[in-house]
């Protein structure tokens, strides 16, 4: 597995190096990174956690705005400097994400989805008006820094980060808040703690999967980061299965390479994810891998309950 990572990034490295990958091909490539992260990140709390959330586009968008903040306005104009706008657009969304989490987490059911939704209209009106970031007409002067081999880190970071969470005892917890948050709070389970935390791990790197598409695009507006953005992302996240980590990679990469196929369908194709997505719910609603998980996603001490 580790030789696999290794030649993945090599080969990246190297078609970024010499440019041998066709622009286009690269950028779909691009683009499922992305959406992985982005998939990968709401799987947390939506699949393992057992909440409901809609507004990862807000959270991708406070990344997206503050890395380009940062690479344009804050450091040198230089890729070197690249990583610390990414790291600051990320941290950026996770407070974000700490500050809807305090609040939200005090109520039950499914008012998170109505803050969330609420978040993502504020935050698209609140960018539309803030001058200094461009208002409606967006953001510009933002420079293409987002590589093939970068979006691969990133995307290799994020599926390990959040597999090591949901099998670390942090991450059984978060299993515990879905499964019978009741009983997890008998079992000595902060489950507060628990959501707070994981709703913030989630925002960072939707945060990151922000700052890498603003300077894939170079190009970002409040419109770019509407409610449809976030129904993609659920759509991408509920098409390969909650709740698993391959669910999230095989749903991001089947409908960023399908939207793209019906890009001749022009503005219907933003029509076909919404229904799609009621579609899914009643014919799949486990998703494409039915809540299976990829063998090698799961530590051998884990797998069939025996240690190995």
């Amino acid at each position: 597995m580790g030789l696999l990572l290794v030649a993945g990034f090599a080969a990246a490295f190297v078609c970024d190096t010499f440019n041998l990958a066709d622009q286009y091909l690269a950028q779909i490539i691009m683009y499922i990174g992305i959406n992985v992260i982005l998939t990968v990140s709401l799987n947390l709390v939506n699949g393992y956690m057992g909440e409901f959330s809609v507004g990862h586009a807000a959270f991708m968008a406070v990344g997206a705005y503050a890395a380009s903040f940062f690479s344009v306005s804050v450091f040198p104009q230089n890729p070197a400097f690249f990583p610390l706008s990414l790291f600051a657009g990320g941290i950026c969304a996770a407070f974000l994400g700490f500050m809807i989490a305090v609040p939200a987490f005090r109520a039950r059911d499914d008012y998170l989805a109505i803050i969330t939704l609420a978040l993502i209209m504020i935050t698209k009106s609140v960018l539309e008006n803030l001058p200094w970031f461009g208002g409606p007409q967006g953001y510009h002067g933002i420079q293409k820094y987002t590589n093939l081999s970068g979006v691969y880190l990133c995307t290799i970071a994020s599926i390990m980060v959040i597999r090591n969470i949901v099998y670390s005892n942090f991450g059984r917890g978060i299993i515990a808040v879905r499964d019978d948050e009741v009983a997890a709070n008998l079992v000595s389970v902060d489950t507060k703690q628990v959501k707070i935390l994981a709703f913030v791990i989630s925002s960072f790197f939707a945060g990151i999967a922000g700052g890498l598409f603003a300077h894939l695009i170079q190009f970002i507006n409040p419109r770019t980061f509407s409610i449809l953005k976030s129904t993609d992302i659920l759509l991408m996240l509920y098409l390969g299965g909650s709740g698993t980590i391959i669910g999230s990679i095989l749903g991001a990469a089947i409908w960023t390479v399908l939207i793209e196929a019906l890009r001749f369908l022009g503005i219907w194709r933003f029509v076909f994810a919404p229904v799609a997505l009621v579609m899914l719910m009643i014919y799949r609603p486990l998703g494409i891998m039915g809540g299976r998980e990829w063998r090698l996603f799961i530590p051998k001490e884990n797998d069939h309950g025996r240690k190995k």
